[in-house]
């Protein structure tokens, strides 16, 4: 399925393999969350002016996955850890759509649980950039039951690039 949105092809191609972009295909031995990864498809990632503030621009990337056992906790919902992964990964497919050379790490993830969702409902997750600065950057991200029409979590990611080692 084609990703709509006005992001470079370049982009879309990246976002077109998620496994590939996130060395999966060349691992020998499965790692936390690659599962969740092969699932992961990503359908809309543009660069647009921001409706608050016309002069500045803000990315936006929507991802879609159905739920599966493995990302179910023991009472039948998706796991707390696995909607905190979602908000992790997604929020910074969206902070590379709008600025695709930079390379970060967490700095904080704030996560509201809201609903839960259950096997078989299909997630959409939408994220949009909040700030982009030259050192820090933010996105927010909405966890979207898209069969139920229910919000399952919201989370702020704040990103930043890394320090240099002083040895």
């Amino acid at each position: 399925m084609p990703i709509a949105g006005n992001a470079s092809a370049s982009t879309k191609e990246r976002f077109s393999n998620l496994p590939n972009l996130y060395n999966l295909n060349r691992s020998q031995k499965p790692g936390f969350g690659d599962s969740i990864l092969r699932d992961l498809v990503v359908t809309h990632a543009s660069v647009d002016n921001k409706a608050e503030e016309s002069s500045k621009q803000e990315g936006r990337v929507v991802c879609e996955i159905v739920v599966t056992e493995d990302m179910l906790n023991g009472g039948g919902n998706i796991h707390g850890g696995c909607s905190a992964f979602l908000i992790d990964v997604c929020s910074t497919l969206c902070l590379l759509a709008f600025k695709p050379e930079i390379i970060t790490v967490s700095q904080s993830l704030n996560i509201v649980y809201h609903s839960p969702a259950t096997l078989g409902e299909k997630l959409r997750i939408v994220n949009t950039t909040m700030t982009v600065g030259a050192r820090a950057m933010s996105a927010r991200t909405e966890i979207w039951n898209a069969t139920k029409r229910r919000l399952v979590a919201s989370g702020i990611h704040i990103k930043m690039q890394p320090s240099e080692a002083k040895l």
